[in-house]
């Protein structure tokens, strides 16, 4: 099938670009609101973006509490979303006021983080502590801004990985079973890879 994107006219019962780009690495942000609240929710909009410095994004429909806390302290930390940890995740995704931590939504227990205030998820195996650097008002190729998204980007200044997952000198990544996004309702667990060197 081909269909006009611009006019979104697929015919089809839900609009499928969400399902055709995947998957799709999970944004597990947790905040600090300015009066002390800790925030946590999953982004499926979110991934690296460059290395030396590393740099991080995610993408927000609509100012969600994670862009302004990021916002105002500038500060957060990206949690790995992992297949042991997925109700929790599920659950800190729930529509809840700015007053509501999620951490506690979700029976989580957070651990503090080294460089930056906004506590860590301990049961996940990696973190990313960032420093915000900016918001992207994220615009179409008439140059008409986004009515809903803006992207929100951070520098990575510190890194924290499970030292159970380190074997003989790589992160053992299909161990820690990380999830990922894929369209509607539905996700993928990584568990089982595979290696290709690039040609000379």
């Amino acid at each position: 099938m081909f269909y006009d994107a611009t006019e979104n006219a697929h015919g089809l019962p839900h609009d499928p670009f969400k399902a055709l780009i995947a998957p799709r690495p999970i944004g597990w942000i947790s905040t600090l609101a300015a009066d002390g609240v800790a925030n946590l929710a999953p982004y499926s909009f979110f991934n690296g973006i460059a290395s030396d410095p590393p740099l991080v994004m995610f993408s927000s429909a609509m100012r969600k509490d994670s862009q302004r806390n990021a916002e105002e302290t500038g500060e957060f930390v990206c949690n790995l979303a992992t297949w042991d940890l997925r109700e929790a995740i599920n659950m800190s995704s729930a529509m809840v006021g700015p007053e509501v931590d999620e951490f506690a939504l979700s029976g989580l227990e957070m651990t503090p983080s080294r460089l930056v205030k906004p506590p860590r998820v301990k049961a996940s195996p990696v973190h990313l502590e960032c420093v915000y650097v900016e918001t992207v008002k994220l615009k179409n190729r008439k140059g008409e801004k986004h009515p809903f998204y803006e992207m929100i980007i951070g520098e990575v200044v510190g890194i924290h990985i499970d030292d159970r997952f380190i074997k003989e000198g790589i992160v053992d990544i299909a161990a820690m079973k990380p999830i990922s996004r894929l369209g509607y309702h539905d996700y993928a667990v990584t568990d089982d890879l595979f290696s290709m060197r690039r040609p000379k």
